[in-house]
């Protein structure tokens, strides 16, 4: 089995199972932020948060405007209780990987996510964690 990324209490592993929306923020090519609610997965072992889009969303452009330089920040909240993801993020359409998005969206949420034609799963390799009431 696969160590984690970096060390989560148990209790923020646990929020980040809940099905929850989230907010996704990126960088304009301006360098101003770009925020929008997204359903998501994170996948502790690997410290990968992976969301599904359409290419032609501004998210995706967002990211793929920024390189290999690109960061972006997840942060899931429930009430006063919240937990951002930070990291180095791309965006795919290898078919393994949108496979791997879909499937893991599916167990999370109960339901098969939005299939547009032009699917691409935004991921996100989490360097930072910040928390509270976790």
């Amino acid at each position: 089995m696969s160590r984690p990324a970096f060390p989560l209490p148990a209790t923020a592993r646990a929020f980040l199972t809940l099905p929850h929306a989230a907010t996704l923020t990126t960088l304009r090519p301006d360098g101003t932020p770009h925020v929008t609610p997204v359903r998501f997965t994170f996948d502790a072992a690997t410290g990968l948060v992976r969301v599904t889009t359409r290419a032609g969303a501004r998210k995706a452009r967002n990211v793929k405007a920024g390189g290999p330089a690109a960061r972006a920040a997840l942060c899931q909240a429930d009430g006063f209780r919240w937990i951002t993801l930070e990291g180095r993020a791309a965006v795919t359409d290898a078919p393994a990987h949108l496979a791997e998005a879909v499937r893991r969206y599916t167990v999370r949420y109960h339901a098969d996510p939005p299939a547009p034609l032009d699917l691409v799963v935004v991921e996100i390799a989490v360097d930072r964690v910040l928390h509270l009431n976790l």
